[in-house]
């Protein structure tokens, strides 16, 4: 059967990756968790003291940089190493969080990310979720979806997500970081957050992930359609 690439977009703790990584593994693609990529980055650049404003300290630390994604059998994902060392979860971290926007912001950082991303959707076959896949990394995708959600919403789902890591977070931090992500990733120079305009909008604040998964096999089955009849 003919595969295709599926871009899903949107604002930061709307659920992009859930979505993702349960249509790929009903589709038997690949998932490619492209705001992993960033925040890998981000640690790398606060672990080595990269100071991100200077396109010269940002391109030499690129060059030591070498991301990969490993299935786990463990956690049954693919996660993401940096350098060989999986930072799966250390990415999570709300230091990282606080910065990656920033980071993802720096025309040098985004070039190195999109184009290690593009390469990676050479054979199709995937699924991956950010900010620009849809408009910047896969322009031409098959299928793209733009989620979103209620900020009161997403405020709480990433309060429920962070609070069993960290019980000191309170849902005033978690409202200031998303806040200030939207901003920067809204209003960023190169490759800003924005809806395709042949995107699909998905609006999950009042879905399960049962009926988010089934709205997108749906919308999956009719650009396979589309596809076949091309063919």
């Amino acid at each position: 059967m003919k595969k295709i690439i599926i871009t899903i977009d949107g604002y930061s703790s709307c659920g992009k990756s859930t979505l993702a990584k349960a249509l790929a593994a009903q589709l038997n693609y690949v998932f490619i968790d492209s705001g992993a990529m960033y925040r890998a980055i981000t640690l790398y650049f606060l672990r080595n003291h990269v100071d991100w404003n200077k396109p010269k300290e940002v391109v030499k630390a690129l060059g030591n940089i070498t991301l990969e994604f490993i299935y786990s059998q463990e956690t049954d994902i693919s996660e993401i190493h940096l350098n060989d060392e999986n930072v799966e979860w250390l990415i999570r971290d709300m230091v990282v969080a606080e910065n990656v926007s920033g980071v993802a912001s720096v025309k040098e950082v985004r070039e190195f990310a999109v184009a290690q991303q593009q390469k990676m959707g050479d054979t199709k076959g995937i699924v991956m979720d950010g900010r620009d896949i849809g408009t910047t990394v896969f322009p031409n995708a098959e299928l793209k979806i733009f989620l979103t959600a209620d900020p009161a919403v997403r405020v709480e789902r990433r309060f429920k997500e962070l609070i069993q890591k960290n019980p000191h977070i309170t849902i005033e931090e978690i409202k200031s970081n998303l806040e200030t992500r939207d901003y920067i990733d809204s209003h960023r120079e190169f490759s800003p957050l924005r809806k395709a305009h042949d995107a699909v909008v998905l609006d999950n604040s009042n879905l399960t992930m049962k009926e988010q998964l089934k709205i997108a096999l749906k919308l999956v089955k009719e650009r396979l359609e589309v596809e076949e009849e091309i063919a």
